[in-house]
């Protein structure tokens, strides 16, 4: 489970985050939503301990990043819009570096790349320089970095971004299964779509608060719109920033 309570966050006079506070809970997918700007990057980056709020807090399954941090960035796997992929390493060796950091070694950590591989289907590219890799294959590699540790919660930034269909579908794929096993997950996207297809529940910051949060339907019916869509633009109040 993820918690962020009255996250509060400036940039000298710019603030990003005005007093956000929401749950993300267990065998849940749940989509953050809101405009280019709205906060929601800001608010990702405190709870995956890259930036240190202002005032408030964010903890992963009870452990707060202020004061244990490594023990909740542990407990994260995170997918950043930027994959930060090294260019000269293959796909196996992203997968063994990073779940190295993470404690991995010997046999284990290679049944779980083995894992991985079959998981996202890899194994034409497991091998090979992840330089001259599609946006597909640069994803799944991503995708498999904050998976190899096995954590209970993932918390992705616009994980489809630039995807073909069936690539998106296979990441739809994957989200259920995450869901299916129990795993919090969290994801930033500004597709209706996806929203529609996968999310339990939806978070909408504007301004740099929540100005909305529940199931789609609740989404829609407080706003009095049919579609996802326009329930989207009536809860942030305009139509800024829509992708």
């Amino acid at each position: 489970m993820i918690q962020l309570r009255d996250l509060h966050k400036s940039f000298g006079p710019v603030r990003a985050l005005a007093g956000v506070t929401f749950d993300v809970a267990d065998g849940r997918i749940t989509g953050l939503l809101g405009p280019n700007g709205a906060g929601k990057t800001t608010a990702l980056r405190i709870l995956y301990g890259v930036l240190d709020p202002d005032r408030g807090s964010a903890a992963v399954d009870g452990v707060d990043l202020a004061g244990r941090r490594l023990e909740a960035q542990r407990r994260l796997g995170v997918l950043p819009h930027s994959h930060g992929l090294y260019p000269r390493l293959t796909a196996r060796e992203h997968l063994r570096y990073f779940g190295r950091l993470h404690g991995g070694s010997g046999p284990a950590l290679e049944a779980r790349i083995e894992e991985l591989a079959a998981l996202l289907d890899m194994g034409e590219f497991l091998d090979r320089r992840t330089d001259g890799f599609s946006q597909g294959q640069k994803l799944k590699v991503a995708l498999g970095k904050a998976l190899v540790h096995d954590p209970r919660n993932v918390v992705l930034d616009e994980p489809t971004s630039g995807l073909d269909v069936a690539g998106t579908r296979a990441v739809r794929a994957l989200l259920r299964r995450l869901r299916d096993d129990g795993r919090c997950i969290l994801f930033s996207t500004h597709v209706m779509q996806e929203v529609s297809a996968l999310c339990d529940r939806v978070v909408v910051i504007a301004r740099g608060q929540v100005v909305a949060e529940g199931t789609p339907d609740d989404l829609r019916r407080s706003t009095g719109q049919e579609s996802l869509e326009d329930a989207f633009v009536a809860a942030i109040g305009s139509e800024e920033g829509l992708g």
